[in-house]
Formats: structure tokens, sequence, C-alpha cells
């Protein structure tokens, strides 16, 4: 299997980051990270093996990039505006400087959005937010607004409500969402969500779900036995669903 580490320093975060890029060819798969992750975690749970037969014979590339969840979402030390504003300046690496990356290594104009727990949230969030870059995505064991408190997981906004909170939150912006243009770049997406039924975030999904059918947005919902929210799961899941 083919494998590259790329490092640079990041205008939009102001420091290095760090990514691997498995595969030679193929739809790119942006593959994020779980809560609090790093770059190489997808390929130490072995969950990279799992895709290896689909990496090596050119069916996708796999891009696992890095997460700054500790400065944004998980930084309790700074007020939740600064929070979501890091995230933002997150946000904007992947757009700015991650997808015109794979763009330069990878011809293809297939581009699947992907991640497990938090790394599932910023997997569907970008999607939906820029539904128009991707053909495809999967969010796996995620949470879908991390403004609510579910069980063990506290509110990572700290009961702060903004905008741009709002058009963060895919379970707040998503049901409000009128626009046709919008609604048509949806629809254009594959969306595939998978949970556990014992997953504390299992709510969350039926929330997401709910509003994409009442949107009449196309999305397959599946439901795994027990929590399913390990990578022993998430080896088997993403053999399915990427």
């Amino acid at each position: 299997m083919k494998r590259t580490y790329h490092k640079w320093y990041s205008p939009n975060l102001e420091k290095e980051m760090e990514l691997l890029v498995f595969g030679h060819g193929g739809t790119k798969v942006l593959f994020f990270p779980p809560r609090m992750g790093r770059f190489y975690d997808y390929e130490n749970w072995n969950i990279v093996d799992s895709l290896s037969t689909k990496i090596n014979q050119g069916y996708i590339q796999l891009y696992c990039v890095d997460s700054i969840d500790v400065e944004s979402f998980y930084n309790n030390f700074i007020h939740p505006v600064c929070r979501i504003y890091r995230h933002a300046q997150y946000e904007k690496y992947i757009i700015r400087e991650v997808v015109p990356l794979a763009n330069k290594m990878n011809p293809s104009s297939h581009l699947i959005s992907a991640g497990c727990s938090l790394g599932a949230y910023h997997a569907v969030n970008i999607a939906l937010r820029y539904p128009y870059l991707f053909c495809k995505v999967v969010g796996m064991s995620g949470r879908y607004d991390l403004t609510k408190n579910n069980g063990c997981f506290q509110d990572l906004l700290s009961g702060y409500q903004d905008s741009e909170v709002y058009f963060n939150m895919p379970n707040q912006y998503l049901k409000n969402l009128i626009c046709p243009r919008i609604i048509y770049e949806l629809n254009r997406l594959d969306i595939i969500l998978a949970i556990g039924k014992e997953d504390v975030f299992l709510a969350s999904n039926f929330l997401l779900s709910g509003t994409l059918r009442r949107k009449e947005i196309s999305h397959n919902l599946f439901i795994w036995d027990e929590e399913a929210h390990k990578a022993k799961y998430w080896r088997k899941m993403v053999e399915i669903y990427i």
C-alpha cells in the first residue's frame, strides 16, 4: 500500500499540520479522526488495513487528517466564542489547504467525507455545509449537535449560542433549511449514518435522519447492535460504507 506523510505550516491555523495519504488513486476520502484524535489513529487501530483491498486496487485514496479538537471544542480554558472561532479556522484549513492538496495529488472529481465519533461530526458538518464539494458522506458513531448534553458527554460550548454555533450544528441549522439549490445539492450526496443501538448518540442520529426525511433528502441510517462505538466496529463499518 502506498503511504505518504505530509506536513506544512498552515496559514489558516498558524501552526504546522500533518496528515497521511494511503493509496495511489480512485475516489478521494477525507477521513476525520475521532474525539481529540490524531492523523495516525486509524492506521494504528488497523482501520486503514480494513480498507487495504479498495486502496490497493485503486478504488479509493485515503487522506487521514489531523484534528485540533483540544484547541477548539475541548479547550475549556478559552471562551466558547474562541472555541467555535478556532473550529472555523480548522474548517478553512480543510477547505483551502487539504482539499487543494488532494486535488493536486489526484485528479478524480469524486470526494468522500468520513469520520468516526467526533470525526463523524466533522465529516457530516463539512459535507452538509459544502455539498457541492462531495459525492458522499459517512458518519459513524456521530454526534450532530455539540451544544447538547448526552450522557457523560457534555455541552462543548458551555451553554453559549450565536449564529456561528448555530450554522455549525447540523441538528440546528438543517431543520430550517429552505433554499432549493442547497437541498438539490444535498440530494446529490450519498449520505450514510451508522450508529449502535446502545450508543448515547443514537437520538442525535434519529433527529438528523428525521430532519433529512422531512426535507425529502435521501439518506440511509444503519443501526448496529450494541454500542458499536469502538475501533473493532469501525473496522467493519468502513469496509461496508466507504
